[in-house]
Parts: C-alpha cells; sequence; structure tokens
C-alpha cells in the first residue's frame, strides 16, 4: 500500500459518500486512477463496505451495554447457536471473542433499560450462558471508527 493508496483511504474513512469526480479532485488523481485504486482495497478486503454513520441517540437508542459473557460450553453446536442468536439480534453490534476470564464480549445499543431487558431475555432463551454480567454507558468519551492509516504498513 502506497501514500496514494493511504490518502484515499483517510478520506473515505472522513467521508465514503463522495463521488470518485471528488475523490479525484482531492487526491490530485485522475477518476480512472482512483476508481482502480479504491477497487483494488475492496477486492484485497482493506476497504470491507462504505457506509453511512448514524448517531444511536438521534435514532432513540439512548444506552449503550457492555455484556460480559461467560460460558462452561465450547462445543462447535453451542458456539453456532449462539452465534446464531447473536446474529438475529440487530442491537448488538459487536461480538467478541476474548482471552481471561470473559469468554465473550458484546456491545449492544438499546432505547432504555427496559428494551435491554428485552434483548437480554431473548438471549437468554436461545442460548445457555454460566453468567452474563452488563455494564452500562454513563457517558462515551470517546467513539471512533476511524483507522489509524498514516501508521499501518
Amino acid at each position: 500500500m502506497d501514500q496514494k493508496d493511504k490518502h484515499i483511504l483517510n478520506i473515505l474513512q472522513a467521508d465514503a459518500g463522495l463521488s470518485m469526480n471528488e475523490l479525484a479532485e482531492r487526491t490530485a488523481l485522475s477518476k480512472s486512477a482512483v476508481w482502480r485504486r479504491v477497487r483494488d482495497l475492496e477486492e484485497r478486503g482493506v476497504i470491507r463496505q462504505r457506509v453511512a454513520i448514524l448517531d444511536p441517540e438521534a435514532l432513540g437508542f439512548g444506552l449503550t451495554v457492555f455484556a460480559l459473557v461467560r460460558t462452561s460450553q465450547h462445543s462447535d453446536s453451542w458456539f453456532a447457536r449462539f452465534e446464531a442468536a447473536v446474529e438475529s439480534i440487530p442491537e448488538i453490534l459487536e461480538f467478541h471473542r476474548m482471552s481471561g476470564d470473559v469468554d465473550y464480549l458484546l456491545r449492544v445499543i438499546a432505547r432504555d433499560i427496559g428494551h435491554y431487558d428485552q434483548i437480554y431475555k431473548r438471549l437468554i432463551r436461545e442460548v445457555d450462558f454460566a453468567d452474563i454480567s452488563s455494564t452500562f454507558v454513563m457517558e462515551t468519551l470517546k467513539s471512533g471508527v476511524a483507522l489509524p492509516i498514516d501508521d499501518c504498513v
């Protein structure tokens, strides 16, 4: 990945809605060169998708929850049920397998505590867990999705 690719990525991270003309203008490349580079970055999996980042609170999701999941089951069939359950719940935005005392970490958005309780009950109806401990975000001090492109290889 050269500096031009990194420049394209930095621009797209700030505004993925730019047209190829606008992107070409900002990078001092031709439209076809920019298009080829973006297509190559997509094919290589560097650009996974281009999306609009929405404000959860503006859409009524005022609660962010981190659910720390512990299990005593580690079979493929149990994990398949867990993964399917997580995929079926759109409020679960992130799903991580962890090292240490916690087996999985979920980031969940909800309208309020009652809504989160519905999500929680749906999850535990579908999968057996040893423990789920939920922590509620009081205030988000930093949140982002832009990666430090200049520091990548």
